[in-house]
């Protein structure tokens, strides 16, 4: 076994070839034994001489119907067993796991520090493991993000809008997740590009293989600036099946989801759906009436109970109730004054405004500020270190303090956030 990777995750790595995404079955049995033993007993062809368990965590012997329970949930695990087994020929050695890890994909697993802990609300579903093509962290960047979606036949309008959208919201400090595809999705990361923001493209095939082809330079500036992500392993090709397993990931990495354009029939009505069904805030931007384009976003207004948008402070507002209005626009020197801020102590007024008073933050969120160096970045490990604190409850803080305008990224890792120069001629 290779040190860079344990036995549980290659086990899951193992998983990502036999199953599709989002098999509750499958899910059930992770819950229940964990991926070892569940591929151990895969490759047997055996599950200890019981049913495998059924999402809902029941194998039927039990049941008001007994014996005709137990003999449906004995076929239906013999099914699940056949279909998991058909692929055990693909799965690949330890080593050339490791390879891919080395080559520049990882793999992020439930529990690793950058597993999004949003993935745990779909329960079951959620994927067995992630492959990761990128340079930003993905959890980190999911705390504070937003997914925008709309339809691959978009419209000039709905191009417009959500490159517009996702540059504003990027520009606020929020990560922008959307699927690759060609239309608003497109439209949507190149807009968070364009405001040097991250971006987030989860797709429905390998990381390694760029669908569509056409965006093939799109999804390595993305890896660049931000993450590409996907349930399946490299190499794997898109379907029309997984195009839809995938919409429940993009739903519950981001905190809400704006659909921009969408038709009646549109995949992205299947992503707001898995929002609305996850409890995550749902958003649409109108269009026209005459637009068969927009029906999608009218429904979720009419019929869903979603937010109309049309604005990032609209977006904010809606993810963020409190203090949405001092975070609907960054500082700008030309523009109204910023609101009264605290400057972090021992900055010598060196730093630029916060949207939030120092003395409003929380005792852990003042203990990792005042970890911080006067001068220079510092890694969230070291800033653990310096404040005494574990590296999880570290990485929620720095959330708050990023939004707050305490701290921002650097090539070090954080570092306490510089003011803008002023222009000439300013006071």
């Amino acid at each position: 076994m290779s040190e860079a990777l344990d036995e549980e995750s290659y086990a899951r790595a193992a998983l990502t070839y036999l199953a599709e995404p989002g098999d509750a079955r499958l899910g059930a049995l992770l819950r229940t034994r964990g991926a070892v033993r569940t591929l151990d007993a895969i490759k047997a062809d055996t599950l200890g001489g019981r049913a495998v368990r059924g999402p809902d965590g029941a194998d039927g012997a039990d049941s008001v119907d007994g014996a005709d329970a137990a003999t449906a949930a004995r076929a239906a695990a013999r099914r699940a067993m056949a279909r998991w087994r058909v692929r055990l020929g693909e799965v690949p050695d330890v080593d050339r796991v490791a390879g891919f890890c080395r080559a520049g994909i990882r793999l992020v697993c439930p529990g690793d520090p950058e597993w999004p802990a949003r993935l745990d609300d779909l329960g079951d579903a959620r994927p067995y493991a992630l492959w990761l093509r990128g340079a930003a962290d993905l959890r980190f960047n999911c705390l504070r993000s937003v997914a925008i979606v709309g339809s691959r036949a978009a419209t000039a309008y709905g191009a417009y809008v959500a490159s517009e959208l996702a540059a504003s919201v990027a520009a606020r400090g929020l990560a922008v997740i959307s699927g690759g595809a060609y239309g608003v999705d497109a439209a949507a990361h190149r807009g968070a590009l364009a405001a040097d923001g991250v971006t987030v493209a989860v797709l429905a095939c390998g990381v390694d293989v760029p669908y569509p082809a056409g965006h093939a330079s799109l999804l390595d500036a993305i890896a660049g600036q931000g993450v590409v992500v996907s349930e399946w392993p490299p190499g794997r090709t898109a379907t029309r099946l997984r195009f839809l397993v995938r919409n429940r990931v993009i739903a519950a990495l981001a905190a809400g989801t704006v659909v921009v354009e969408a038709g009646q029939r549109s995949g992205a009505l299947n992503t707001g759906r898995h929002a609305r069904d996850l409890g995550r805030p749902l958003m649409a931007v109108p269009g026209p009436v005459t637009s068969q384009m927009s029906a999608g976003c009218h429904t979720i207004i009419r019929d869903w109970q979603g937010t109309l948008v049309t604005s990032a402070a609209d977006v904010l507002e809606c993810l963020s109730p409190v203090g949405a209005a001092a975070l609907a626009a960054p500082a700008d020197p030309a523009g109204p004054a910023a609101p009264a801020a605290a400057v972090p102590a021992g900055s010598g007024g060196r730093h630029a405004s916060t949207v939030l008073d120092r003395d409003a933050l929380d005792l852990e969120a003042q203990a990792v500020l005042d970890a911080f160096p006067v001068r220079g970045g510092m890694g969230t490990v070291k800033i653990a270190m310096r404040a005494g604190m574990a590296p999880d409850t570290v990485i929620r803080c720095l959330g708050s303090l990023a939004a707050g305008g305490f701290v921002e990224r650097c090539d070090q890792g954080w570092r306490l956030r510089r003011a803008r120069a002023l222009r000439p001629g300013s006071p």
